[in-house]
């Protein structure tokens, strides 16, 4: 059966789907989204907790070990970990792929209010999850910032209005505000006057909270007429409370501000932010899955003058990060270099075919594939992307293949006397077979990446897809389209051409065809070539360091300063604004934003910086981060890391480094011991940079005595005690405000200058059980000692992470080989686990299974060919092709430095279909020669080699000229799709020249095992 026979003979119909085909890609091209990368989302959800002024060891044992066993039992569940500060502890769930975080939502909601009652009673709120996806980075900042208004005040204006405006915006899913917290009316007691008129700190918190009555007043009728009931104003304001009454104290009232200084404040002041040199209030904005990037960032651009209008007269609202550029520029190089692929692929067709009229035939199918693959992209709901527009460029040296091969077909036709008409019937008839095995071959290739699993799978899911839907739609092509324009714009010949007129090529193919006959005399050390070439590829296999993604140009830094444990918040704020001053000064940075305090800690600053675009700057934004880091200042007690932020983050959600190396224990005490080892080893290492050695218990605690016998005798349990000093050193909310808009605290807490020194314990007081007043020294004496800043659990075990960076030149491998040794030379008791970073589990593909994947994709690949020849013996001459794609490969990576990546592993399995197709146009002609000629096996595969150079030559050089804009990384964005260039153009340099000869030969030594009854291609081959 010819399937082009019916399109031959309606050209007008050919042109018309084509053209449909064309046009419906370029609408759906309109209608889809613009990502950096895949849209990858990881099930995972966050649930944040607070107890203001609980130590982080309480945190850990009271607030985050009840809900990490709740939350355990959820089903689906890979990994479970917490990190606990001071007052705050934040569980992060993460779910297996499949699992649907909505559903899972539901379930932590309800595993939350089951384990509500384990929790202590003081927190000011029961714990919040939110939904949470490591691979949506913020895509957009905004600063808010005054001369003259408090940062509680931007704080409120920003939470209240701004981000509620902005969460309206379509396209938006969470914007996070930081940098400081709400407004506040905080009571900041006198210890010694409270001692002076015997007043407890729970009598004053009673009063406090009993200021405000928030319950419904009800109404009053009479006959026809009704009235609300309602009281005086709700206290709102610092000065409503000065005058609260305490009580009565022999006749005359004690007053609030008789012992205490009341102030408008904010609920943390231990929390503030800024943008480079002012303090200011940070807004992030990320968005919802799915969306498009751009055109959100547009649509907030669009509201900014309206935000401006909201937020107060003296305040100034400001962009400090914007992802879009860098989206832009990168996606505009990849569009350059799908346009120069396009154009290189032309020229090669025409200076093949000697005639631009020839040459527009094939040309013709590439602009219908590439823009039909639109089609399918938006059916499959993809995103414009790196991976997705990398398919197209790759695509563009593949899908005009099927084409090439049908139109030298018909040219071979027409110069052997047949009219374009007839040569166009016979032609596309005798390689319809061939462009299905090829197609078929080609797809089970790209469909395999399907069958990974895992993030691979969900990564380059659309790479694969939009490849081969690209791939089918030239098969159609070529099929429909390509013979009917050939029947119409080939002309007939005229007369036979003259033989002393032999063109270069004619020469060059007959110097092949002889070349070949020599090299079938030698078959032995051609296989003897072969098996050197096999070994050598695995023993580049070997040497290839391994790793995820390369690392991405974002424009965008991540920074982390951290302090020594013991620190206090005023100690490190200097400190903080050392390394802000130094990190201004750089040259390649344009804005600096970040938060201290909170909820990372009383001695932390999370910092983002935003470089000057890539044309400005002129160097890369890892370049930036090595001059940084080498000429940091050397700050007593504290340290800044920084790393390139990645559109795919992988990196633990608590460390400040890119990898870590996890320690496991069910004890604290073994854990710091060694942690500390641990991380005094890694700093040792070359390998390594910016280790993060983790604190033991480095941060000072005042320990109370508790005589409980004497607390017993004078009516005082633990309860009174534990609130007592909740009420003085730990910023308690001891009531709610409401207003209009928002709700607000009344924060209690000692005096600053009291809680300086611990002897202020001596003068406080306690109610026992009858009322009386104790003082706090009657029954209980302090000391002091050491405790950790911070506890984590992993898997509910007790965790420590020691974070580091890789030194230059050294892949993550190498990092992970030289830290096993050092592990296996300290030699860590039993109590101890080690796991080797989070982002070694996820990011570094073994090689083991590297190894097992490429040998189900060469299976499958057997089979499918094995169905459509009819023979097992035929699948095996083109496997046999393999080892001289993957040694040009490796080799190219190995002289370029190169990692073992994923887009080169990707680059791989792109060569085996590639490769593959010569082999199958080969092979088909042989067997047909044989099979219709009756020539012998040498005889029918060196007529084969001859007719077949052209088509094969042609479509190498169009698929390795249409990857070198890949290989010559222009622009930005090309760090993510060079590994890609440099493995297609080396493989297919290297295979063009050795599969020449090597296929033949294997032809020829297999052909003796095939039996004469089952000629693999003449049993299913349609006939012309």
């Amino acid at each position: 059966m010819n399937l082009a026979h019916p399109f031959i003979e309606r050209p007008v119909a050919s042109g018309l789907i084509a053209t449909a085909i064309l046009l419906l890609g370029l609408l759906c091209w309109r209608l889809l989204p613009v990502s950096p990368l895949p849209a990858v989302d990881f099930p995972m959800i966050v649930v944040t907790a607070s107890l203001p002024g609980a130590s982080p060891e309480s945190m850990a044992a009271t607030v985050a070990t009840p809900l990490e066993r709740a939350l355990g039992s959820i089903a689906g569940i890979n990994r479970i970990s917490s990190n606990s500060n001071q007052g705050s502890t934040q569980i992060r769930l993460e779910f297996k792929l499949d699992r649907n975080v909505d559903e899972a939502a539901r379930e932590v909601q309800a595993a939350i209010n089951a384990v509500r009652a384990q929790l202590p009673a003081g927190m000011p709120g029961n714990p919040m999850y939110r939904k949470f996806n490591p691979s949506q980075q913020p895509v957009m900042a905004l600063a808010l910032s005054s001369d003259n208004l408090a940062s509680s005040v931007l704080y409120d204006a920003a939470a209240t209005v701004i981000a509620q405006k902005i969460l309206q915006i379509q396209g938006v899913g969470e914007v996070e505000v930081t940098g400081a917290s709400l407004p506040a009316v905080r009571v900041q007691l006198n210890p010694a006057m409270l001692s002076h008129f015997g007043i407890a700190l729970d009598e004053v918190r009673t009063a406090i909270s009993g200021a405000n009555a928030t319950v419904p007043l009800g109404l009053v009728e009479l006959d026809d007429q009704r009235w609300q009931l309602a009281t005086n104003q709700t206290m709102r304001r610092a000065a409503d409370y000065q005058n609260l009454l305490i009580k009565y104290q022999n006749g005359s009232p004690i007053r609030l501000t008789d012992v205490a200084t009341v102030t408008d404040s904010t609920e943390n002041r231990y929390a503030s932010g800024f943008h480079n040199e002012r303090s200011a209030v940070i807004l992030q904005i990320s968005r919802r899955s799915g969306a498009n990037i751009v055109a959100t960032i547009d649509a907030i651009y669009a509201q900014l003058p309206q935000l401006q209008a909201l937020i107060p007269a003296d305040a100034d609202l400001s962009v400090v990060m914007d992802r879009s550029p860098v989206i832009r520029a990168t996606l505009s190089e990849a569009q350059l270099s799908l346009f120069i692929s396009v154009l290189l692929v032309v020229i090669v067709v025409w200076l093949f075919l000697g005639s631009f009229r020839t040459a527009l035939i094939p040309t013709a199918a590439i602009p219908v594939s590439l823009i039909g693959a639109f089609s399918v992209m938006y059916l499959c709901d993809f995103s414009l992307n790196n991976l997705s527009v990398m398919a197209l460029i790759v695509a563009a040296g593949l899908v005009v293949d099927d084409a090439i091969v049908v139109l030298e077909n018909i040219k071979r036709h027409i110069e052997a006397g047949l009219t374009p008409i007839a040569a166009a019937r016979k032609g596309a008839g005798e390689v319809g077979f061939t462009l299905i095995a090829m197609n078929a071959a080609l797809i089970v290739v790209f469909l395999s990446i399907l069958f990974m699993g895992g993030l691979v799978e969900r990564l380059f899911r659309e790479f694969s897809i939009t490849l081969a839907g690209a791939m089918l739609i030239s098969l159609a092509i070529s099929l429909t389209l390509t013979p009917s324009l050939s029947a119409l714009l080939l002309k007939p010949l005229t007369q036979k051409p003259i033989a002393t007129e032999a063109s270069a090529f004619s020469r060059f193919a007959a110097g092949y065809q002889r070349s070949l006959g020599t090299v079938l005399l030698h078959k032995r050390w051609v296989l003897l070539v072969m098996v050197v070439i096999f070994g050598s590829t695995g023993w580049l296999y070997n040497q290839l360091p391994g790793g995820m993604l390369p690392d991405q140009d974002t424009g965008q830094l991540n920074g982390f300063v951290r302090g020594d444990d013991g620190f206090s918040y005023q100690v490190m704020q200097p400190k903080i604004e050392e390394f802000r001053q130094y990190l201004l000064k750089d040259p390649a940075i344009a804005d600096i934003t970040g938060a201290s305090g909170g909820a990372m800690g009383l001695s932390n600053s999370r910092i983002q910086i935003r470089l000057k675009p890539l044309a400005e700057r002129k160097i890369s934004a890892q370049a930036v981060v090595d001059r940084i880091r080498m000429n940091a200042p050397k700050v007593p007690g504290a340290i800044v890391f920084l790393s390139v932020d990645q559109d795919i983050r992988l990196s633990s959600p608590f460390g400040s480094s890119d990898f870590e190396l996890l320690l496991l224990s069910g004890e604290l005490k073994p854990l710091r011991e060694w942690g500390k080892k641990v991380a005094e080893g890694m700093k040792e290492l070359p390998e390594l940079t910016d280790v993060d050695a983790p604190g033991g218990e480095d941060a000072q605690q005042v320990v109370l005595q508790i005589d409980r016998e004497a607390a017993q005798r004078l009516g005082v349990d633990m309860r009174t005690v534990a609130t007592m000093l909740n009420n003085s050193f730990s910023q308690r909310q001891v009531a709610t405000l409401y207003d209009e808009m928002n709700q607000y605290r009344v924060v209690m807490e000692l005096a600053p200058g009291y809680t300086a020194q611990p002897e202020v314990l001596k003068q406080l007081m306690l109610i026992s059980k009858d009322g009386s007043r104790v003082p706090l020294s009657a029954i209980a004496s302090y000391g002091y000692g050491l405790v950790s800043d911070r506890v984590r659990h992993d898997g509910q075990f007790a965790s420590m992470g020691i974070g580091y960076a890789l030194a230059p030149g050294v892949s993550a491998q190498q990092a992970a080989a030289a830290i096993d040794q050092l592990l296996a030379k300290l030699m860590l008791p039993s109590t101890v686990h080690s796991i080797n970073g989070e982002d070694q589990r996820n990011a570094i593909f073994e090689s083991q299974d590297n190894f097992w994947l490429f040998v189900g994709v060469v299976l499958a690949v057997y089979l499918v060919l094995g169905v459509l020849y009819e023979s097992m013996v035929q699948p095996l001459t083109i496997i046999s092709t393999l080892p001289c794609a993957a040694i040009g490969a490796l080799l190219a990576l190995y002289l370029t430095n190169s990692d073992l990546n994923l887009i080169a592993l990707l680059g791989l399995f792109l060569l085996i279909g590639i490769v593959m197709k010569n082999a199958i146009l080969l092979i088909d002609f042989a067997l047909e020669a044989e099979r219709t000629q009756g020539l012998s096996p040498k005889e029918a595969v060196l007529q084969a080699a001859g007719q077949r150079l052209r088509p094969i030559l042609m479509t190498n050089c169009a698929a390795v000229l249409g990857a070198v804009p890949l290989l010559l990384g222009m622009g930005e964005g090309s760090e993510l799709r060079q590994p890609l260039g440099i493995t297609i153009v080396g493989g297919l340099l290297v295979s063009q020249l050795l599969t020449l000869y090597s296929t033949p030969v294997v032809y020829l030594l297999l052909s003796r095992f095939r039996r004469t009854a089952s000629m693999p291609a003449a049993d299913v081959q349609p006939s012309s």
